[in-house]
């Protein structure tokens, strides 16, 4: 595809397979078109890593961020369980948000937590709110640790960040959907891998090794959850989609 910007005619055309369609540069569909290859030149340049919260490093997509919040806000998760903690940024967040509402807790899982960056989590402003649990995942032993640190009656959303190839992810989603609560969320992050797939930091197996594909084949073989990007609270604009690394991401329990 082959996207032209005239910035004096306003305009922004697309090229794609013979067929060409021209839009207004300062459309939906125009910013529609250059915010999914920002996306991927920004993935690239690896734009997420220059972001922190709290002081560590959260590696994330600042609009990703704050629609996440939004809907903690809304659920009010008892426990917020992720997968994944690499510098702890994401567990730094979910903690602020959770003492800022007056309850909750967050327990962080991975394979391998280096010790420089547990010791900068344990000793943060926030570590009463954070539990870590060192192993694989998907591993039963790791799962049913977790499982006992939830009480009955407890609130539960779940993000997946941790290893992102489908198959991983389709373990994880089997392993802790149970833990959701109804009308909270599993969610399984940075399924832009797919869109990813031809760029210089790309892999061709992206195309279909991806957290999206877990979710979809999820989702259909789960009725009791439905893929449903939760909808915003606020909206001046005719925006409809998010400028997002987690498309296909989120899993609501019904």
């Amino acid at each position: 595809m082959k996207l032209i910007v005239d910035t004096e005619a306003k305009t922004l055309t697309e090229e794609e397979k013979g067929h060409v369609r021209q839009f207004d540069l300062y459309s939906k569909e125009a910013f529609e078109r250059l915010s999914r290859q920002w996306v991927r030149v920004g993935w690239n340049q690896k734009y997420p890593y220059t972001f922190s919260w709290m002081g560590r490093p959260i590696i994330q997509l600042p609009e990703d961020m704050i629609r996440t919040q939004e809907v903690i806000y809304r659920v009010k998760p008892d426990v917020v369980v992720e997968t994944g903690v690499a510098h702890g940024g994401s567990l730094i967040f979910y903690a602020s948000l959770l003492k800022a509402m007056g309850k909750g807790r967050v327990i962080g899982i991975d394979i391998e937590i280096r010790p420089r960056n547990r010791k900068a989590i344990e000793a943060h402003e926030l570590t009463e709110y954070i539990t870590l649990v060192e192993g694989s995942s998907a591993a039963p032993q790791t799962v049913n640790a977790v499982k006992k640190m939830i009480k009955p009656g407890e609130t539960v959303l779940v993000m997946l960040d941790s290893n992102h190839t489908k198959q991983h992810v389709a373990d994880e989603l089997a392993a802790y959907h149970d833990l959701v609560t109804a009308g909270s969320y599993i969610v399984a992050t940075d399924g832009i891998m797919k869109d990813l797939y031809d760029v210089p930091r790309g892999s061709p197996d992206w195309k279909w090794n991806n957290p999206t594909a877990a979710t979809a084949e999820f989702a259909q073989q789960h009725p009791d959850f439905e893929l449903a990007q939760p909808k915003r609270p606020f909206g001046e604009s005719d925006l409809t989609e998010n400028i997002t690394h987690w498309p296909g991401a989120w899993l609501r329990k019904k």
